[in-house]
């Protein structure tokens, strides 16, 4: 039976204890995938029953963080905590009809009766006559409880090594694994696509369903992120959280295509895929069953693929408003000569601020530039463009090229001082359009700046090279 059917039903239930990882946010943008592939409902499903961690603002972070990758829902938020009545319910089903009781016993009761039966052998515990102690559900003694994985394929537990496990407290609070099976069942969930951190969760959720009288949904479960040290992802790789990828100037749609492709593949080289695509061609049985390494360098290279392929409105008007400005022609024109090079959006303010801004005081970067052939160089370039009738990066460039040949000097012994010159940086869009759209009075300007300043604190001279 394929997953693609009409009628299916799966969920992203988040816990509200912090913002949305990158993990979260890939079994998120899967269990949407699936739907709309299917024409199916995702349901969003608030897990907070963490009282002390979980946050309305957390709540808040978690839907922006989703609404910014361009991931929708069918149905909900639903908050976990507000189906207190549900649970309860369901647990006074199982506890009228003996597949649950109250057990009185302590964890040092649990530890004795376990030494007293061996190792491995789940404990088994008698209802309290006084009807007090927490809910236990019972587990069979013989046979496995079986996982029929789309992702790993079937997984055995064995019954006689589980205990008869507690799913509610108590005072009649249901616990997470009780919960969530009793949700997945009243909410009509076929299939279950989330880490596989929780493949230990699904014997116990399994068996609550079968007590219920209930069909479990089929599940999938997905191997987790890893960074590139192999070590399980977290900050210490860089950005841990969709807000934080957001902040440091990722794409949505980037973002989107590289997270998707973090343990699933279209089944060809592609790696550049709308949202049409892969819609059309994901499906949760074809997920690897090995752990997928997030590599931040990957995801600014597929970023920068996709700013560079952007409409140059639509890329200045991101670039003011990141920034605070105006989207004015002179922004225009700096953002079209950055396109080529700026990888995320927040590198593209600091790549043309020299145009807006006096360049920066970079020492390191003036010390390692400006060296003993430095004020030939930019004498050079000031009178080669001083005499130019128009002033475009080809006419820029036509009068600047002749002068390393001319000098017996590499290009970057020409073109990096002027770049320190007139951005203050070693880094900037290409020196000719640079100077192109600087102008020619700000250029000779800044040239002239930085002559006066050489001629105050000449560089020290080149030190010959030791005969061989």
């Amino acid at each position: 039976m394929s997953i693609s059917e009409k009628d299916l039903r799966v969920r992203f239930a988040p816990s509200p204890t912090g913002a949305l990882h990158i993990g979260g946010a890939r079994t998120a943008l899967y269990n949407w995938l699936a739907a709309r592939h299917a024409g199916g409902t995702l349901v969003l499903r608030i897990e907070d029953t963490d009282l002390e961690r979980s946050t309305e603002a957390n709540v808040d972070q978690i839907l922006e963080a989703l609404e910014w990758m361009g991931i929708d829902w069918d149905e909900g938020p639903l908050s976990q905590v507000a189906r207190a009545p549900e649970h309860a319910a369901a647990l006074e089903r199982l506890l009228k009809s003996g597949a649950a009781y109250r057990d009185a016993a302590t964890a040092e009761t649990v530890r004795a009766w376990k030494d007293e039966h061996g190792a491995g052998r789940g404990y088994r515990g008698n209802p309290d006559p006084s009807g007090a102690g927490a809910i236990r559900l019972r587990v069979p003694d013989d046979g496995d409880t079986v996982v029929e994985d789309l992702i790993r394929g079937e997984v055995r537990f064995p019954n006689a090594s589980q205990d008869d496990f507690v799913i509610a407290r108590g005072d009649g609070t249901a616990l997470y694994n009780f919960a969530v099976a009793v949700d997945d069942a009243d909410m009509g969930i076929t299939e279950v696509i989330r880490g596989d951190d929780h493949l230990s969760n699904t014997p116990k959720q399994l068996l609550v369903l079968r007590a219920l009288g209930v069909d479990p949904p089929r599940y999938a479960h997905v191997p987790l992120l890893h960074g590139p040290d192999g070590k399980k992802l977290s900050k210490r790789h860089g950005a841990a959280s969709v807000q934080e990828l957001r902040d440091a100037g990722y794409l949505p749609e980037a973002v989107r295509n590289y997270v998707a492709l973090l343990g699933w593949g279209p089944g060809d080289d592609e790696t550049l895929l709308d949202t049409d695509e892969l819609v059309a061609r994901f499906r949760p049985e074809d997920v690897g069953r090995s752990s997928a390494v997030f590599d931040e360098k990957k995801l600014r290279w597929m970023n920068g693929r996709y700013m560079r392929e952007m409409d140059l409105d639509e890329y200045t008007r991101t670039v003011a408003a990141l920034n605070g400005r105006e989207p004015d022609e002179r922004l225009r024109a700096g953002c079209e000569i950055a396109q080529e090079k700026a990888q995320t959006m927040t590198e593209v303010w600091p790549l043309i601020r020299f145009l807006f801004e006096p360049p920066v005081e970079d020492e390191k970067a003036w010390r390692k530039t400006m060296k003993a052939h430095a004020p030939d160089a930019l004498t050079a370039a000031r009178d080669a463009l001083a005499g130019l009738d128009g002033f475009s990066s080809a006419q820029v460039e036509a009068a600047l090229e002749p002068i390393p040949a001319s000098m017996d000097l590499g290009a970057g012994k020409v073109y990096q001082p002027i770049r320190v010159a007139i951005t203050g940086s070693t880094v900037s869009p290409g020196i000719f359009e640079s100077v192109a759209v600087l102008g020619r009075e700000q250029t000779l300007a800044r040239i002239d700046a930085a002559l006066a300043r050489l001629a105050a604190d000449p560089p020290e001279p080149a030190v010959p090279a030791a005969p061989q």
